[in-house]
C-alpha cells in the first residue's frame, strides 16, 4: 500500500473515485457533489485557510487502485482553544482492512504534529460543523443533505487506531403525517395569541433584513461561547442563500419577533440528497437540467433544519413552538413533504433534545465525534457541559442552538 498526497488533476480525481468504489451498490449512500468537496479546500472559497491549512490523500493497493482516502486540517485559531491544539481529519474514505486505515490516519497525525498539533478530531469537516460532521454508528439508511454515512465498520477502524468517543450526535425525523402532540400545539397557540409576538418568514426581497436579523440572533444565541466560536459574516449567508436560491424555499426560514424584536429562528432545507442520489456527484450541463426538472417534479419529500437559535432571554419561553406552528401550515400546502430531520443535537445538549421530542419527533440516527490525543499519556476527557452550567473551555458550534 502506498499514501500519495493529492497534489493535480489525477489524484484529485482517484481522491473522488474511492468513494465510489467504497459504497458501490450501496443504495443508502449518496454522493457528495465533487465541486462542493473541492470547495473546502480551495483557499479562495473556504475562510479556515487564513489561520491555518489542509492536505487531502489517498491510499492505493498494489495495482494503484485507490483503496482508502482521508483529509487532515487545522485552523490555528480554533486549535489553540484547546488545553492541546487539536486539529481534524475528515472526508475519511476505507476499504474493511485495519491497517490500510492506520496509514491513513498516522499520515494525517504525523502532518498534523509538524503544524503544533497534539490531538486529532474526527471525522469532521473543515468548517461549519452542519455539513460533514460525525461518524454514522446507527440509522443506515439515506442520509439528509450534509449528513455523513459510513460503512458501519468504520467504527472499529476509528476506535481500533485509538479514536476515543468526545460526544455523540443525536438526529431526530419528525413525521408530518401525524399529528403534534396536543400539548405542544397548546405552548404554540398560547404563545402566537400574544400580541407582542410576531412570525415571519424570510423573502429574497428583504433579504438583507432578514440576514442581519439571523445574525443577530445567532451572536446572542452564541455570546456565551463567543471566544470559542466567530461570528457569522453577512456575505457568508448571502453566498449561501444565493447559491441555494433554486432550491431554497422561502417559507422555510422562519423568524419570531418580540415587540418587532428578533429573538427566535430556524432554517430549513429541502433534501436535496433526493436529488444528488441522481447525478453521481458531478454536476454538468446535463445534469443541471436534470436537477431542476427533477426538483419541479417533487422529488423531494422531506427538509433538514440546518440551524436554529433563540437570544438567551428568551430560551424555554416556547417561542420555538411558533415556527413549527407556521411550518406546518407551510406543510399542509406543500403535502408532497412527508418527514423534517431535526439534526444533530449532542448529548451534551439536553435543552435541544426535550424540543425535539416535545414535536413528537423520533430518534433516528446517531453520529460519533471521535478525538485521538497524540500522547496517549495525557487524560482523555469526554465533551460535557458542566453541572454547575458554567461554559466549557471550547465548545463548537452546533448546526442547534445551546
Amino acid at each position: 500500500m502506498k499514501i500519495v498526497e493529492v497534489s493535480n488533476k489525477q489524484t484529485l480525481g482517484l481522491f473522488h473515485k474511492t468513494v465510489h468504489h467504497i459504497y458501490n451498490n450501496d443504495k443508502n449512500w449518496v454522493c457528495q457533489l465533487h465541486a462542493d468537496v473541492d470547495k473546502i479546500f480551495d483557499p479562495k472559497t473556504n475562510p479556515s485557510f487564513k489561520n491555518g491549512g489542509a492536505k487531502r490523500w489517498i491510499l492505493l493497493d498494489e495495482k494503484q487502485q485507490a483503496i482508502g482516502r482521508i483529509a487532515a486540517f487545522y485552523n490555528q485559531h480554533e486549535a489553540n482553544k484547546w488545553k492541546q491544539p487539536t486539529g481534524g481529519i475528515g472526508f475519511f474514505e476505507c476499504i474493511d482492512n485495519q491497517q490500510a486505515a492506520n496509514l491513513l490516519f498516522e499520515t494525517s497525525k504525523n502532518w498534523l504534529s509538524c503544524n503544533g498539533i497534539e490531538a486529532m478530531d474526527g471525522p469532521v469537516n473543515f468548517g461549519e460543523n452542519m455539513f460533514n460532521w460525525g461518524l454514522l454508528v446507527k440509522g443506515f439508511q439515506q442520509q439528509g443533505y450534509g449528513m455523513q454515512y459510513h460503512k458501519p465498520y468504520y467504527q472499529q477502524l476509528f476506535e481500533n487506531f485509538g479514536f476515543q468517543l468526545f460526544y455523540k450526535q443525536f438526529s431526530f425525523h419528525l413525521d408530518l403525517k401525524k399529528p403534534f402532540p396536543e400539548i405542544f400545539w397548546k405552548v404554540a397557540e398560547r404563545v402566537i395569541q400574544k400580541p407582542e409576538i410576531s412570525c415571519r418568514h424570510f423573502t429574497f426581497n428583504e433579504k438583507h433584513k432578514f440576514i442581519t436579523d439571523l445574525i443577530e440572533i445567532y451572536d446572542a444565541t452564541w455570546e456565551t461561547f463567543r471566544e470559542e466560536s466567530a461570528s457569522l459574516s453577512y456575505a457568508e449567508i448571502d453566498n449561501a442563500f444565493n447559491d441555494a436560491r433554486e432550491l431554497l424555499v422561502e417559507e422555510f426560514i422562519w423568524f419570531v419577533y418580540r415587540n418587532n424584536e428578533p429573538v427566535c429562528f430556524m432554517v430549513l432545507f429541502p433534501d436535496a440528497n433526493q436529488l444528488f442520489k441522481k447525478l453521481n456527484g458531478k454536476l454538468t450541463l446535463f445534469t443541471k437540467l436534470k436537477l431542476w426538472y427533477l426538483n419541479k417534479s417533487k422529488t423531494i419529500t422531506r427538509a433538514r433544519a440546518l440551524v436554529m437559535g433563540t437570544k438567551p432571554n428568551y430560551q424555554r419561553l416556547g417561542y420555538e413552538s411558533a415556527i413549527f406552528w407556521n411550518l406546518k401550515k407551510v406543510f399542509d400546502k406543500l403535502d408532497h413533504y412527508t418527514e423534517i430531520e431535526l439534526s444533530w443535537s449532542g448529548d451534551f445538549n439536553p435543552k435541544i433534545i426535550s424540543l425535539y421530542e416535545a414535536t413528537g419527533a423520533t430518534h433516528a440516527k446517531t453520529h460519533h465525534t471521535y478525538r485521538y490525543m497524540f500522547d496517549t499519556t495525557v487524560p482523555f476527557e469526554r465533551y460535557h457541559l458542566p453541572e454547575t452550567n458554567e461554559i466549557p473551555r471550547r465548545a463548537r458550534k452546533s448546526s442547534t442552538q445551546k
